[in-house]
């Protein structure tokens, strides 16, 4: 009982320090990391349609300005909606790489998802619809009367 007592300390207190090294490696990195994150979040307004970090278009006349601004702003302190809502009263709404929540915005969001699933639950309308009538019509023909009937009639109407 004590060894047990012993290795679930031991565990613990290992878990314990791998726990404080990941949020020290995590704050560590944190401007460097939302400059990254900021930067993959935004397109480059030269017209090449790229993310703005990764535009690779010869002669560039915006994204090194584009990169810049980020970098200062991050450097002030900016929080990440005050730093998109300047880019976008800059650069206007297609510097953003998507649409932010919020607003508006939700829109871009939920109207496709919204569409999808009436469409969903109109195809499984539309198909319980014609199954529906189909075997109505199926098993109004497998009537005896009618069905023997019509039988006699096709054998008379294919004989030569």
């Amino acid at each position: 009982m004590k060894m047990l007592c012993s290795l679930f300390r031991s565990r613990a207190t290992q878990l314990l320090l791998v726990f404080a090294l990941a949020l020290v490696t995590v704050g560590a990195g944190d401007t460097g990391s939302r400059f990254n994150e900021i930067g993959h979040k935004m397109v480059c307004t030269c017209g090449c349609g790229q993310i703005l970090l990764e535009c690779n278009h010869v002669g560039c006349p915006n994204s090194s300005g584009m990169i810049d601004e980020l970098r200062q702003q991050l450097g002030a302190g900016a929080n990440d909606t005050s730093i998109f809502n300047t880019f976008v009263a800059k650069y206007g709404p297609t510097v953003l790489a998507a649409p932010i929540r919020g607003g508006f915005d939700n829109a871009a969001w939920i109207v496709p998802v919204a569409v999808f699933l009436l469409a969903m639950v109109g195809t499984a309308f539309l198909i319980r619809h014609w199954r529906g009538k189909h075997l109505v019509v199926a098993s109004a023909a497998l009537l005896p009367a009618e069905s023997d009937a019509m039988r006699d009639r096709i054998r008379r109407e294919t004989e030569f």
